[in-house]
């Protein structure tokens, strides 16, 4: 972390200083109509020095839960530190949020165009503005998605296993999942890694869903961390998570051998023996029953919710690898 700031903050065009609090814009395009649109970034600042940490969500467009869980954090006061400075951006894609589609307009996905550019797409150049005008202020990121393609993610945190600092604040945070995996080219995570910011990335339910325990486990999380900084005020209660988070070293897909109907009948978080039946595939005609069994013994931390799928499609991730 770096050193605690009580200084003027100058972000996004705006001046703010220790003590105060203001909503400012982050926009680079207007719609298609011509018709501004604002990305509103969420500033509050306690007098007292101490870290800055961002909280982001939206940047998969029908990603709504974690825009759900940096919404509460903003709404239940939670976002205003007792040391320190907190920004929230809800919705970093904005242009895909109200469409409700996971790309911006031009087709492109926000997760893969970082760094951006000041002049390329206008994927890439949301991405250039966020890295350039507002990553330089933070001291800590913590990422929120869910989930794509009817999958539901079990809540948890994901980075690379080797970060002991990311370990550290993982088990303060309490998901009840750490997923180690690698950096993606060009994501957000990865360009924060190599500019020194870390960021925790939190995984949990699916598009185009808002899940009560998904969202639970982000806002309590972050009350955690923002506890163990120094930064939550004493008017919320931060509680211990009722099980101890598990650490998955590796993990695997078990895919659809057959198309066909679909219906899970294991819970997202079971622990599952190799051979239990997991699901079946069936055909719309009666004719046709295979039964999903578990090749390995582990946790299920995804679930494919839907009703059809495909052969080869991904229906449940299992881990295989668990750190002792």
């Amino acid at each position: 972390m770096s050193k605690l700031k009580a200084d003027v903050l100058h972000i996004l065009g705006e001046t703010i200083m220790p003590g105060q609090s203001k909503e400012v814009n982050f926009d680079v395009a207007n719609l298609h109509t011509s018709t501004p649109v604002n990305v509103p970034v969420i500033i509050e600042r306690s007098k007292k020095p101490g870290p800055t940490v961002l909280f982001t969500a939206g940047i998969h467009g029908d990603e709504v839960n974690g825009v759900e869980i940096v919404r509460q954090l903003i709404a239940k006061g939670i976002n205003q530190p007792k040391i320190g400075t907190i920004i929230c951006m809800p919705v970093i894609n904005v242009f895909g949020f109200i469409n409700l589609k996971r790309e911006f307009p031009d087709g492109r996905d926000l997760n893969r165009v970082f760094p951006g550019s000041p002049t390329g797409s206008l994927a890439g150049r949301v991405a250039h503005k966020l890295i350039h005008d507002v990553i330089p202020h933070v001291d800590l990121i913590v990422d929120f998605h869910t989930g794509g393609s009817g999958r539901f993610n079990a809540p948890q945190l994901r980075y690379l296993k080797k970060d002991t600092y990311l370990n550290d604040l993982a088990k303060i945070f309490g998901a009840p999942f750490v997923l180690y995996s690698k950096n993606l080219s060009k994501s957000f995570r990865a360009t924060c890694s190599k500019l020194g910011k870390p960021l925790l990335l939190f995984e949990g339910g699916k598009s185009f869903h808002i899940d009560e325990v998904v969202t639970n486990s982000g806002v309590n999380g972050s009350k955690r961390l923002l506890k163990h900084l120094g930064m939550l005020k004493t008017v919320f209660k931060s509680t211990r998570p009722k099980n101890a988070c598990v650490f998955i070293e590796e993990s695997k897909w078990l895919r659809a051998k057959y198309s066909g109907m679909f219906k899970a009948n294991t819970s997202i978080g079971a622990y599952v023996e190799k051979d239990d039946i997991l699901g079946n595939i069936t055909d719309p005609y009666g004719k046709f029953n295979y039964f999903v069994r578990a090749r390995y013994t582990g946790y299920i931390i995804n679930v494919n919710e839907s009703p059809i799928v495909y052969q080869g499609d991904a229906l449940f991730h299992i881990s295989i690898k668990i750190k002792d």
